[in-house]
């Protein structure tokens, strides 16, 4: 599993922001294609908000990788 570590001070990071930290979306608008067409799932359900808050521990899944968010 792969881990994606939220910026110094952060508490949360939004899921379009996430993906393209993560290198799974290359910009914005491909994040929000990713996340309509039904590929992203967080902590197992379907996501369709790019603006979703990922908080620590939380996990998106994508191209059958999962990817947790650490602080």
């Amino acid at each position: 599993m792969e881990e994606l570590f939220l910026r110094e001070g952060d508490d949360f990071i939004r899921l379009g922001q996430a993906l393209k930290k993560a290198g799974k979306a290359e910009s914005g608008a491909h994040a929000t294609e990713r996340i309509l067409s039904g590929d992203v799932l967080v902590n197992g359900e379907k996501e369709n908000r790019r603006g979703r808050k990922l908080y620590p521990e939380d996990v998106i899944s994508i191209d059958g990788e999962s990817i947790k968010v650490r602080r």
